[in-house]
């Protein structure tokens, strides 16, 4: 059978197949989340500091908090904040990301469906079957770098099931697909150097001179780069041994059978399919050059998130008309595709909303203000750890951390001169702190979008990577109290 018959043979499992139960369970831990945090804007005290605007952002005003006994988040717009929120300043983002995904999953579909990604695979495999702990040193190695100098994140959606692929094709399993793309991106921005949100931002409301302090978090990145390549290679060492440990085996299955390859000869003498994948990855290579461009000119991720949605989608229709794929059958395939992800949809709107009900019940600004107060008179080690817990606290509400950076900076950086801490831990405490709970809660979005595209329940995730974020706050705890020994500046 031709590569274009081939193509032609309906197939339901082709694409990004979303598991239905898994969804439901995360948007029903989503809707319980916004409920709690529905009663905390009724028991908590409001109250807000002045703030002013700098450099686009809000910026608070250090000693001017007060509170707001005369205001209180009306029930309906809390009832009402998966709507509502659509119109308040999370919106872009949360629009950004919705179609970025929908896109994915369509073109996805269409590099299953012409054998692209089969290919991909088979090349990776033909080169590293007897070296494939090296390639995985080099995809944590790359990710892990991308991120920590140019500060992608949500654009890690696109790798996952990628990833996964490669993961599955090399005898391991979904999981540690996720750590070589979604677990190294994050991990990288714990293990930040140059990334202009949780180094450049922080550095400036810190008043340090930008990218100062290299050295130190040169040693973190080395530190956070084996930490995770020995989790991953002592975890997929065991999966290799016995795959039935696996604590997603049973739902890998479908995606072992679908991914794996009768004829390695046949996949890579495909001249069809190769020109499809080159031409996805000249794709992917023009949208390294855009993340390279917004991180040079300091855009935030103005050109590198809409160029990853677009080149990717881009890359995929590409492949798809080199391997045969044209006119309806190549839109009702990328309609398809775009179907298949769908339901993720929901689950973006109500991490938005819960943004939106913290934003505005008002209730932000008195818990820093209590912390702030705590942290007042403590020793430089325990004032240090304390500063860490409050911005890995925040992150569970805001997951921005320029966001977190604008909130808590005005206050923190004078506050680290009273209490014997330079800026430059502060700035680095921040990392840490910003960086790996970015996958630790439900109420992220992309950790929830990405573990949703493979089928993985929230709760199989903890229960996977809860030793690897205990070794990051053991490792963060220990690099923390050698700056404030050293006064790291």
């Amino acid at each position: 059978m031709s590569n274009k018959e081939n193509m032609s043979v309906e197939n339901k499992e082709l694409g990004i197949s979303l598991d239905k139960k898994t969804v439901i369970a995360i948007i029903t831990a989503l809707v319980i989340i916004m409920a709690f945090v529905g009663v905390l804007t009724q028991v908590l005290p409001r109250g807000e500091y002045d703030v002013i605007q700098k450099d686009g952002n809000e910026q608070i005003v250090d000693g001017t908090y007060k509170e707001l006994s005369d205001y209180k988040m009306p029930v309906w717009k809390i009832l009402l904040a998966p709507i509502l929120c659509f119109t308040s300043s999370y919106a872009g983002t949360g629009i950004l990301i919705i179609v970025m995904v929908v896109l994915i999953g369509g073109a996805f579909l269409i590099l299953d469906k012409c054998g692209v990604l089969k290919y991909i695979m088979a090349v990776l495999i033909n080169k590293f079957s007897k070296r494939k702990y090296t390639l995985m040193a080099i995809i944590i190695f790359f990710c892990m770098a991308l991120s920590s100098v140019a500060g992608i994140l949500e654009e890690s959606v696109t790798l996952v099931p990628i990833a996964v692929a490669v993961s599955l094709a090399l005898g391991w399993d979904s999981l540690v697909g996720l750590g070589l793309s979604l677990v190294s991106i994050a991990w990288g921005f714990t293990a930040a150097t140059f990334n202009p949100f949780n180094v450049a931002t922080v550095q400036k409301l810190a008043g340090l001179e930008v990218f100062s302090g290299l050295s130190l978090r040169l040693v973190v990145f080395a530190g956070v780069y084996l930490i995770l390549f020995a989790f991953l290679f002592l975890y997929a060492k065991k999966i290799e041994k016995n795959p039935k440990k696996s604590l997603v085996y049973e739902s890998d299955k479908a995606l072992r059978e679908k991914y794996k390859i009768q004829d390695m000869e046949a996949v890579l003498n495909n001249q069809e399919t190769k020109k499809g994948a080159k031409a996805f990855l000249i794709c992917m290579v023009i949208d390294l050059v855009a993340v390279a461009v917004d991180f040079a000119l300091d855009l935030g991720g103005g050109l590198s998130l809409p160029a990853m949605a677009i080149l990717f989608t881009l890359g995929g229709i590409l492949s798809g008309y080199f391997t045969g794929l044209k006119g309806k059958e190549l839109f009702k395939s990328f309609l398809q595709g775009t179907k298949t992800i769908a339901p993720v949809i929901p689950v973006v709107i109500f991490v938005i909303a819960i943004s939106y009900i913290l934003a505005e019940a008002k209730i932000m600004h008195t818990i820093l203000f209590y912390v702030y107060n705590l942290i007042q008179g403590v020793s430089p080690s325990v004032a240090i750890i304390l500063l860490f817990l409050l911005i890995a606290f925040l992150e569970f509400f805001i997951g921005s951390g320029t966001a977190k950076a604008f909130l808590i900076m005005p206050l923190v950086a004078p506050l680290s001169d009273l209490v014997g801490i330079t800026r430059q831990s502060i700035v680095t405490t921040f990392c840490f702190a910003d960086g790996f709970t970015n996958l630790l809660y439900p109420t992220s979005g992309i950790m929830i979008i990405a573990i949703g595209l493979v089928g993985v329940s929230y709760t199989k995730w903890l229960k996977w990577s809860w030793k690897l974020f205990v070794g990051e706050f053991i490792f963060s705890v220990f690099m923390m109290l050698l700056m404030v020994s050293m006064n790291y500046n």
